[in-house]
Parts: structure tokens; sequence; C-alpha cells
């Protein structure tokens, strides 16, 4: 598969192949292209394997375009916008491994639903905490 043309709005770039086919990714996954302006976003290469930003020094894979995790799921969007969790800190109170937190907020490793549930709800516990603070 290879992408011929592509577009942004606020949340995504999409992607149409030169079969017609139209494909979408978060810009979560790309904080630089995410925060990039339109001129910015437009100074783009294709190259044999995917798209190229040199000032932006950013790449994404033609083949990302097909992945099944486009979107992030609950957990990795609230890490992937609060970029002010210290995601070690975040892990040691969780008692688990920070790196394995980091690859499931990356997408390199999925959580199985039960460890999920238990990431969201301790999100939900900084949160009530959070909010006792203020009041």
């Amino acid at each position: 598969m290879k992408i011929v043309k592509i577009w942004f709005d606020d949340e995504h770039i999409f992607g149409i192949d030169e079969n017609g086919k139209v494909y979408s990714q978060s810009l979560l996954w790309y904080p630089k292209l995410r925060t990039a302006t339109a001129e910015q976003r437009e100074q783009y290469k294709f190259g044999l394997g995917g798209i190229h930003w040199r000032e932006l020094d950013e790449d994404i894979s033609f083949e990302s375009f097909e992945y099944d995790d486009a979107e992030p799921t609950a957990m990795q969007r609230f890490f992937l916008t609060h970029k002010e969790i210290n995601v070690a800190e975040f892990a040691r109170s969780l008692g688990m491994n920070a790196t394995l937190l980091r690859n499931y907020i990356n997408g390199f490793k999925k959580p199985s639903a039960e460890r999920e549930k238990a990431i969201l709800a301790h999100i939900h516990k900084l949160g009530k905490e959070m909010m006792a603070a203020c009041f």
C-alpha cells in the first residue's frame, strides 16, 4: 500500500492510497505534526516507505495507516495529552514497571483489559485527589 495524497484536520492526518481507499490516524501519535502550522504540514515529501517532514524531523510510514490502533485508547489519550504527568512516578504509585507503562502508552504493547482498567482507575483516583485539593 502506498499513500498518494494527504490532508489534515485538527485531530487527524488522512491519506488516500493508489486504489482510492481513505485512511486516518490520530495526530496524538505525532506531536510535532499536531502542533505544526498548516505551512509546516505542507512541507513533506513522499519516500519509498512513507512521508517525511524535514523541517519537523517527522516521519510516518505508509504501513502505519493500516494499523489497528490508529486512534489512541482512553488510557493512551490521557497520557499523550497530559505530558505534565510523570509516567515513571505514576507507574511507581500504581506498582508497575514504568517501561511497561510507556510501552502501553506508545502502542508497543497492549495491556490486558484488566490491566487497562486498573490504570484508568488509578487515573480517576489521581483526578479525585487533585479535585479534593482545590476545595
